[in-house]
């Protein structure tokens, strides 16, 4: 395996897909260098690289998200809440608008099963049928369908008003 290689190819994608689960692009970034860094203590055939770091990207995902929930529990023991102040800066309406999408995707995304979010994310960002069959360990004849109902189970979901809004502002 050449890590350079594998670096420059993957890494970009890789950082799109963690950022979109996470919405933090520092997070995204830890996630990632930390992926690459487990990568070099395993090294793997070239035609598994992209399988391996996006299953380790999403694992490191979820750890991460288990620690901030014990962690919030821990400090909604201690204080209360409401006496945090909100931000005072105001937001020009246009970052509003798209900060208000990718809630609404965010969140429609946060409804779904680990499984459905999982597939529409790697399918975004370009994984092979094949390549998502073996990550959710289903046979890959499956993929499309599971796919379909997964986006009908997201536009559901996802807020009718965004969608109309994004759709407009694309088109």
């Amino acid at each position: 395996m050449d890590f350079e290689a594998a670096f420059h190819s993957h890494q970009a994608p890789l950082f799109r897909y963690v950022h979109r689960l996470v919405g933090d692009s520092d997070l995204a970034s830890d996630v990632v260098q930390e992926s690459f860094v487990r990568l070099l203590s395993n090294p793997l055939p070239d035609e598994d690289v992209r399988r391996w770091l996006f299953t380790v990207a999403t694992n490191l995902v979820r750890d991460d998200a288990r620690m901030r929930s014990r962690r919030q529990r821990l400090l909604a023991e201690q204080y209360d809440r409401s006496d945090l102040a909100s931000d005072p800066i105001e937001i020009p309406d246009q970052v509003t608008i798209r900060r208000e999408r990718v809630k609404a995707a965010r969140d429609a995304l946060e409804q779904l099963s680990e499984r459905d979010r999982q597939m529409l994310l790697m399918r975004e960002e370009g994984f092979r049928y094949s390549e998502i069959a073996k990550v959710i360990d289903v046979a890959p004849g499956s993929v499309g369908t599971l796919l379909a109902r997964a986006l009908r189970r997201f536009a559901k979901v996802v807020d009718p008003v965004h969608l109309e809004d994004e759709s407009r502002s694309s088109g």
